[in-house]
């Protein structure tokens, strides 16, 4: 009997994997690499000279700290970095609370909420806006004169006597930034949280009621150490928006530095694409803004893990190294 000569398809899936890794070459390897060495060149001006690097490298990492002038005020980047970590810290902390209570009541077989479906797409939507119609419809709902729909109505209540800056009080604006991103991003929050909790074995939570457990009791005894994984997933990528966030600051309030709404992104911006067109120091920005995601990131996995995996993988570290040791003995 002659055996059939089989078919090898593995060279089909390098064909198709082809295309991504050109478009990640081009388009995402070629401008990382391109942005860590310009961070150390002269690059800057409108007609920038010929790339080479700086007399002194770290010439564009060194501005980036320092004071501004003689004020001694600390410098426009760290002011980006705090109004950065402000507007991100104040808008997560009650989005990510909001998620979890509303996946906690969706998920919550005792309450049985009608109309699921409905209200998971109601808390959705916000996300599917995008950010250019948001920032165009809080401009005309708290801008003055044009269009002043919310003043209108506060003074009409009787809570102001005269129409109120929005968009020109620090505070307000900033205010109403966070409210957006807030209520863009809870819904998708909500979503993944949902997801998780579903995935949590229900016979645990049918063994802890039979034990007497309340629903606050198995929200923090099982519910959330279970999702755990997910929470840690949601924070990071947060995170990882939160500090890169450009659209909705900079088309609500123009990033504005007096306003509190100059984030690193838009100062990476500002630095490179608008005059004087200091290339450099917006690399040598970019680099800052990675690094820090990097070290948050390492943080939070290691703040957020499994202490009882971690555990188990020491003790089998520590078996194995006596066996070898062992090993060597005999």
């Amino acid at each position: 009997m002659k055996r059939k000569k089989l078919v090898s398809y593995s060279k089909y899936g390098y064909l198709f994997a082809i295309p991504f890794f050109v478009a990640f070459l081009i388009f995402t390897l070629y401008p990382i690499m391109y942005t860590l060495l310009i961070a150390f060149t002269n690059q800057q001006g409108i007609m920038p000279p010929k790339l080479k690097i700086a007399k002194d490298p770290l010439a564009s990492f060194k501005y980036l700290f320092k004071p501004r002038g003689a004020t001694g005020k600390m410098s426009y980047f760290l002011d980006s970095l705090i109004n950065t970590a402000k507007i991100w810290i104040i808008n997560f902390i009650p989005q990510l609370t909001l998620a979890l209570l509303l996946a906690a009541w969706f998920t919550d077989n005792r309450v049985k909420v009608k109309g699921q479906g409905f209200y998971k797409v109601v808390f959705y939507l916000p996300n599917i806006i995008t950010a250019a119609t948001i920032a165009i419809l809080f401009r005309t709902l708290f801008g003055y004169p044009a269009g002043y729909p919310v003043n209108d109505m506060l003074i009409k209540m009787g809570i102001f006597k005269k129409a109120f800056f929005f968009l020109d009080n620090g505070m307000a604006s900033r205010g109403i930034v966070e409210f957006i991103q807030c209520w863009q991003w809870y819904g998708s929050t909500m979503i993944t949280l949902i997801a998780a909790v579903i995935g949590i074995n229900p016979e645990i939570f049918e063994a802890a009621e039979i034990d007497g457990a309340g629903r606050w009791r198995k929200f923090w005894n099982i519910t959330l150490p279970s999702v755990r994984p997910i929470m840690l997933f949601t924070l990071v990528t947060s995170m990882i928006g939160g500090l890169s966030m450009f659209d909705i600051p900079m088309l609500f309030g123009e990033g504005k530095q007096k306003l509190g709404l100059q984030t690193i992104a838009i100062y990476i911006y500002q630095t490179a694409l608008k005059d004087p067109y200091m290339y450099n120091r917006a690399a040598a920005a970019s680099i800052i803004l990675f690094l820090i995601i990097m070290v948050i990131s390492i943080f939070l996995f290691w703040l957020l893990r499994d202490k009882d995996a971690a555990k188990l993988a020491k003790m089998k570290k520590q078996e194995m190294k006596r066996a070898r040791e062992l090993g060597r003995g005999l």
